[in-house]
């Protein structure tokens, strides 16, 4: 059994991003709990800008930590409409609150039966264990 907690109410890409809906097509994005633990104390994000278009797997953006840079990689395609830009002076709520205060960004999906693409708790659990 994981030591992390996934929310049942999210779902999840193989590249440890969670999405939550937001109600009219658009979704939340941000990391896991496992993702954020793997890469240690966050120190600095780069987010994709508002409007900007992505295409699933896309990156967009960067997670910098006292180990590593990771990149971050668009769970479904949209158009961004949002941006966590309390990230710019609090990065570490990646760390502290990854599933609430560390959200990244927010998603006006292209289709949004691209959901069930992505894996369910359950699914997510298995990938990482």
């Amino acid at each position: 059994m994981s030591e992390f907690e996934y929310p049942e109410d999210l779902r999840y890409s193989t590249d440890h991003e969670w999405v939550r809906e937001q109600g009219d097509g658009v979704v939340r994005v941000g990391i896991t709990a496992y993702a954020q633990d793997a890469l240690g104390d966050v120190v600095y994000v780069s987010l994709p800008a508002v409007g900007d278009s992505l295409s699933k797997g896309d990156a967009c953006g960067e997670v910098e930590s006292t180990k590593s840079v990771s990149d971050l990689y668009a769970p479904l395609a949209g158009e961004v409409t949002s941006v966590n830009e309390a990230l710019d002076e609090t990065p570490e709520s990646i760390n502290t609150d990854p599933y609430g205060e560390g959200w990244m960004y927010e998603l006006k999906l292209d289709d949004t039966s691209d959901l069930g693409d992505l894996l369910e708790v359950e699914g997510y659990r298995e990938h990482v264990n």
